[in-house]
């Protein structure tokens, strides 16, 4: 009866595409609404009003780094999902898991914009990036194993998923391990991987 009910769970990508649209929708509302305007009985003057908004800084940098994150991360499960042809119970899980870290991700970024200084704070806002990259990487083997890819999905394709994953965790790790020179480098050098991600260049190649 169990195995009768797992082989046919969950198998429409149309439902969990859905549920990843807001979940990621939630996520990201979830971080501008953190970013609080400054209380009208502290302001006094117009250079009260600018010192607050200079304030915000911190928080309104994460804010955009994270929303860059989510962005990339979002990009990155569609291209999977687009490429399937249909789901099933395990690789759903493996979503949700994935979902799971996505709605993580507004407290992570408070804890950071909160301490930027401390190097606990700047790990657990990448530990949260390694869950999402993680997650990302192993939905998509479990699809290739699983046989749930499209059939006129190329070699090339199913290896440049995994590629561009494990180099942008890579990247993301690497910059995590600067906070021991200083978190505020490592935060730059992740805004940077972000930015290069978002943009996504492409690079000539030799003939």
């Amino acid at each position: 009866m169990s195995t009768t009910y797992n082989r046919i769970a969950g198998q429409s990508v149309e439902r969990l595409a859905a549920l990843s649209d807001g979940v990621f929708a939630v996520a990201m509302t979830l971080l501008v609404l953190d970013v609080r305007a400054p209380g009208v009985e502290a302001i006094h003057d117009e250079r009260g009003l600018w010192a607050a908004l200079g304030a915000l800084g911190p928080r309104l940098t994460m804010c955009a780094m994270t929303f860059m994150t989510l962005g990339i991360f979002w990009v990155g499960q569609q291209t999977q999902l687009n490429h399937l042809k249909r789901s099933d119970r395990s690789l759903s899980w493996m979503h949700i898991v994935f979902l799971f870290a996505v709605s993580m991700t507004p407290f992570s970024t408070s804890l950071l914009a909160g301490f930027m200084a401390y190097r606990a704070a700047l790990l657990v806002y990448w530990l949260n990036i390694a869950v999402l990259g993680g997650a990302l990487y192993l939905s998509w083997v479990c699809a290739l194993g699983l046989g749930l890819v499209r059939e006129d999905i190329s070699p090339e394709v199913a290896v440049a998923i995994k590629r561009r994953i494990v180099i942008a965790q890579a990247l993301y790790a690497f910059g995590a391990s600067l906070c021991w020179i200083s978190t505020y480098v490592s935060i730059g050098f992740i805004v940077l991987v972000q930015l290069y991600y978002a943009v996504a260049p492409r690079i000539p190649r030799r003939a």
